[in-house]
């Protein structure tokens, strides 16, 4: 027997547990090297090593969603807000997806984690340059016009309601 036969004798409950199963250990596994180069070299030097790993992943994970939802070359903001609720994390953390006339904010409300490194009295991770990098990866892959901009993310939080909060623009000029 193989995996693929495994799967295919899973029920649908069990195959979305198996899925939050997968995401919970793709999340540790991304904060156990991240925390491995923290203790070794220091903030700086994880914060460099984790942005070049986004810069990468964020565009493999949206081009492979991409080809999933069988967006166009084009898709627009409402491609983009599909795509992003598939995203490995998407079933952890609580977000909101939020049309606003001609953009689309994403905000993370609960992020695992910021939530991992309170409990474990860890300073907070400083996201944002590491967010940059991955929301625009993310949306350039799904539709080259999208732009992305930093509304709030540690340690430049400016909405107390959610651990960090994104604008995505569409710019028609670049069609």
């Amino acid at each position: 027997m193989n995996n693929k036969e495994i799967l295919n004798n899973l029920s649908k409950e069990e195959l979305i547990k198996l899925i939050e199963i997968y995401s919970k250990n793709w999340l540790a596994h991304d904060g156990v090297w991240f925390q491995s180069i923290e203790r070794k070299s220091g903030m700086e030097e994880a914060m460099f090593h984790d942005r070049e790993a986004w810069r990468r992943f964020t565009e493999i994970e949206a081009k492979r969603i991409k080809e999933f939802l069988k967006l166009p070359e084009h898709a627009g903001l409402k491609g983009l807000a599909k795509a992003l609720e598939l995203r490995f994390y998407g079933n952890l953390n609580d977000y909101e997806l939020v049309f606003k006339e001609d953009r689309l904010i994403f905000r993370n409300v609960d992020c695992r984690v910021q939530t991992a490194r309170k409990r474990k009295n860890m300073p907070y991770h400083p996201c944002k340059t590491v967010g940059i990098v991955e929301y625009s990866g993310f949306a350039k892959a799904i539709d080259e016009r999208i732009s992305c901009r930093c509304l709030s993310c540690f340690p430049d939080i400016t909405d107390e309601a959610a651990c960090c909060s994104w604008e995505f623009l569409l710019n028609t000029d670049k069609a």
